[in-house]
């Protein structure tokens, strides 16, 4: 199996783990919304800790420190940029959030299209970095960086499915299409980043180090600017922060015993 086989299956599979954050939902599992924000402070945690040591690290270490930066302003600034000039709507704990021209208002049943739309946008936007990320470190030849990537942000997948089930089943979607659409969620965009990811690198050699610092740029700006506002503010900051702790000391973990 060449590598770029082996990016396709592992990103594959580490998106498609985005459907089990579904099943508690669809089972009928009372969901509250101190979970709710841990879950997402969990995942804000993980993607954290794999921008520094996963992403940032390894490309000061392969290239200059100013590449990196340059990397993850280009990146974070990029995110920001698309955030606020592609409409999309951010799926929320019992309401909808728009941005980039769309309406806050949950877009009506009827209007299947434009929600889909809506809804895509906001899912490129959250979940692109994380498969760029992966496909950069395979092509780079950081095969150990990548599984621990993958690893993660499987795992980090579980609670970014919950999150993205709760609302999206409240808002009366069939059973089949709300596991359908969270599984899609996590790995088309995934998929499709890690592929341009690296293309992006093999073309060409020694991006890396800028390749990185843009894909932890994208990630911090989105749990900077989702993740964190999204899990705070409704009284339960403390399980959040608690969650995002265990999150970035799990991924830390893992990282040094993958790597030892």
């Amino acid at each position: 199996m060449t590598t770029f086989e082996t990016m396709l299956m592992v990103t594959t599979l580490s998106g498609l783990v985005t459907g089990v954050g579904a099943v508690p939902v669809l089972l009928g599992a009372r969901v509250s919304h101190r979970v709710y924000d841990a879950a997402l402070g969990l995942a804000g945690g993980i993607m954290i800790a794999a921008s520094v040591f996963g992403l940032i690290i390894p490309g000061t270490e392969q290239g200059s420190l100013w590449s990196v930066m340059v990397g993850v302003f280009v990146g974070g600034f990029g995110l920001l940029v698309g955030n606020r000039v592609i409409p999309h709507v951010h799926t929320e704990y019992k309401r909808w959030r728009g941005h980039g021209g769309a309406t806050d208002e949950e877009p009506t049943l009827d209007d299947r299209v434009r929600r889909a739309i809506l809804i895509g946008g906001a899912i490129t936007l959250h979940n692109a970095p994380e498969g760029l990320a992966m496909g950069v470190a395979f092509a780079s030849g950081l095969e150990e960086i990548a599984f621990v990537l993958a690893i993660v942000i499987g795992l980090q997948n579980v609670p970014d499915g919950f999150a993205f089930a709760v609302p999206v089943s409240q808002a009366g979607m069939p059973t089949w299409r709300v596991f359908a659409y969270t599984t899609l969620s996590g790995t088309v965009p995934q998929v499709a980043a890690s592929v341009f990811g690296f293309g992006l690198v093999a073309i060409a050699q020694g991006v890396f180090p800028v390749a990185a610092g843009f894909a932890a740029g994208a990630m911090l700006a989105v749990v900077l600017r989702e993740i964190v506002p999204s899990s705070h503010g409704h009284g339960y900051a403390d399980a959040a922060t608690a969650a995002f702790l265990v999150g970035f000391v799990f991924f830390v973990v893992v990282d040094a015993v993958i790597g030892a």
